[in-house]
């Protein structure tokens, strides 16, 4: 006979797992902390390429100036400056991703508790419905 309970609990299970379920089923591989650590390393590296290509379409853009001028240029300045600018975007983008991971990852956790309450509700309808032989 079918329960419409069980089957409601089905449909929803089926919904959930179809769709954010599986990123959050994903994330639950990971500890939080190697989660976000392999975030933050993503976003470094990211972010890293492209500050590299920005930087390579300025040289490009500035080539005749820094050409012209390649001798009376004060390199130590200019590799400060580049330098104290990657360390900043680093700092923001290293920043943001671990808060907005960490984020991430305890709204995760707490979408995959709601969703073992209904798995175990709906083992306990299973249970309750198979007779004993």
């Amino acid at each position: 006979m079918l329960n419409n309970n069980r089957i409601r609990l089905m449909t929803k299970l089926a919904l959930y797992e179809s769709k954010e379920g599986k990123e959050d089923i994903h994330l639950s591989k990971y500890y939080k902390t190697d989660y976000v650590r392999y975030e933050i390393i993503k976003s470094i590296i990211c972010s890293t390429l492209g500050y590299v290509l920005i930087l390579t379409l300025v040289f490009i853009y500035k080539s005749e100036y820094l050409i012209g001028n390649a001798v009376t240029l004060n390199y130590k300045a200019i590799g400060t400056d580049v330098l104290g600018i990657y360390i900043m975007i680093i700092a923001v983008y290293g920043l943001g991703t671990a808060v907005l991971s960490s984020v991430k990852y305890d709204k995760s956790r707490k979408k995959l508790g709601k969703y073992y309450k209904l798995l175990k509700r709906l083992n306990k309808l299973y249970n309750d419905e198979t007779p004993e032989v």
